[in-house]
């Protein structure tokens, strides 16, 4: 049991070690930024409960951890006396939690007063280097006033890895085992599968999520992510750039593709713990373009559901916001919070409409898009995180040249017109989608008659039946279906030039995503 015990201190202990490099430095001001207040306390006491741990709040003043006293009265609903308390103290480390609201705008008397006695604190423990003392700002928020901008180092507490998450887990399901009727199951498969899919959430949030798993049938197993997903979604719903998207498409969805579906079902399991035992690095994602209608966005859904993992959206659109350096701010938030969400799918659909026309961003905007894509492509060259990115494009040749060159992608898929065959799938999956038998339908006359259809035409077109077909009442058959294609006039003729140019630019530069090219344009 001892041995049980020491392993959630021996990992909170590594996950302050960052802190411990500011400590030992003697950094005297050192803001920390997380949302887990309760646990980055927790690891402060066992750590550094020697030094003394104390810990202001608006509603409970400056409290000494270690026996739970209040160190002054006064101190309650008021910084600058708890401040003006810690000057008397000789030696602790001094946790001020949400002291964000003084540090900013407007500049009162009151936020004026704080900062100065910060800087005054600073100078204080810089002159006597060799007592052990601290202050910590711990916010979910970073707000660094400029007064202190020299004198403040910014510390991220990391979010639970999967140790700390497992060891959850593991106390979950025994708690289950010694209160429940039934007993309670898990395989190493299935813990596996929930552990990778709860990186990124809180201890709380993660805790949320385990007891919402049980609740159903006592048993924890693979079915049960959809549940740690549901709590990743509440987070997202919060960014303002940000936008869950359910996975309810499949691969069964997509017609053809054979060669990108192959590439895919080799990483399936890329971002498990068995892949990095395996020596395997993490995929960094794929970009897609090709013919409009032909599966971009499809594909990026459905990976996300083959993979049983969340779908982001970026909306490009979105970043760019109206105050000066809030454009870059919001990339990085957005970055951050798909890291914090993964493993994950980040999709980026029609990149080109974002990072287009670079060349002149200097002149249009002061560089806000130069920057906002600078961030974006060194986030993808060099992360390491679980996100897999999917970017699709449909003018690709209007891309910056440093987004294609290889190391920002994996790969680059082309997908072009769907072959003969794949028409003829793609008719079955959409007869079948609104409840129709594909065996009662003509399949390959009907891929025939539609040379040239993208996927999302050939959609249309059943759509277009089905209206014809209510109309007159009766039931859906292959007159409705012919007469609609009949009716359509397809993007590979009235953009006839510019299909070519995208063919012409795949052929060298883009693997195509199906075994054979198109052959409608």
């Amino acid at each position: 049991m001892a041995v049980e015990r020491s392993r959630p201190l021996r990992r909170r202990h590594q996950q302050l070690e960052g802190l411990d490099a500011f400590i030992k430095a003697c950094y005297p001001l050192i803001v920390v930024t997380t949302h887990e207040e309760r646990r980055f306390l927790t690891g402060m006491q066992e750590r550094y409960s020697a030094r003394g741990v104390y810990q202001w709040t608006f509603t409970g003043g400056l409290v000494n951890l270690t026996d739970g006293r209040l160190v002054h009265p006064d101190t309650v609903g008021d910084p600058l006396a708890a401040l003006k308390t810690v000057m008397k103290i000789p030696n602790g480390l001094f946790n001020f939690c949400d002291l964000h609201p003084w540090l900013g705008e407007p500049l009162t008397a009151e936020r004026n007063a704080v900062v100065r006695l910060l800087r005054d604190l600073y100078h204080q423990i810089r002159r006597y280097r060799d007592t052990a003392k601290a202050i910590l700002l711990l916010s979910p928020v970073l707000a660094i006033p400029a007064e202190l901008e020299k004198e403040i180092v910014v510390l991220d507490f990391p979010l639970p890895d999967r140790e700390a998450l497992g060891q959850l887990l593991d106390e979950h399901v025994q708690q289950a085992r010694r209160t429940a009727s039934t007993h309670v199951m898990i395989n190493a498969q299935d813990k596996d599968l929930l552990l990778e899919a709860a990186l990124g959430l809180t201890l709380d949030e993660a805790d949320n999520a385990f007891t919402a798993a049980m609740l159903d049938d006592q048993v924890l197993c693979a079915s049960d992510i959809h549940r740690i997903l549901a709590e990743k979604q509440l987070i997202i719903r919060k960014s303002g750039t940000l936008d869950f998207v359910p996975p309810e498409e499949s691969m069964e969805s997509l017609g053809g593709l054979s060669n990108l579906k192959e590439w895919l079902r080799k990483r399936r399991r890329s971002f498990s713990a068995e892949a990095r035992e395996f020596g395997l690095p993490q995929p960094k994602g794929l970009l897609l373009t090709g013919v409009q209608g032909c599966g971009k966005s499809l594909s990026a859904k459905a990976i996300a559901q083959d993979w049983q993992l969340p779908l982001l959206r970026l909306d490009v659109g979105k970043v760019f916001g109206g105050l000066i350096g809030s454009s870059e701010e919001n990339m990085r938030r957005a970055i951050k919070l798909a890291e914090a969400i993964s493993p994950c799918v980040l999709w980026v659909d029609e990149i080109e409409k974002g990072f287009s026309g670079m060349q002149g961003s200097g002149a249009s905007d002061g560089g806000t898009s130069m920057r906002v894509f600078g961030t974006f492509i060194t986030w993808l060259q060099e992360k390491r995180s679980n996100v897999f990115v999917v970017a699709t494009a449909n003018q690709i040749e209007s891309l910056p040249p440093e987004l294609l060159r290889k190391g920002r992608f994996d790969e680059i898929f082309f997908i072009d017109l769907p072959t003969t065959p794949e028409r003829q799938s793609i008719f079955g999956i959409h007869l079948a989608k609104r409840r129709r038998d594909p065996r009662l339908f003509d399949l390959s006359s009907l891929a025939r008659e539609s040379e040239g259809f993208s996927g999302a035409e050939i959609e249309q077109v059943i759509v277009a039946g089905l209206f014809e077909a209510f109309d007159g009442g009766v039931e859906l058959n292959m007159g409705h279906v012919l007469a609609a294609i009949r009716e359509t006039v397809p993007l590979s003729v009235t953009m006839k030039e510019g299909v070519a140019r995208i063919r012409n630019w795949a052929s060298t530069r883009a693997v195509g995503a199906s075994s054979v090219l198109g052959n409608g344009a």
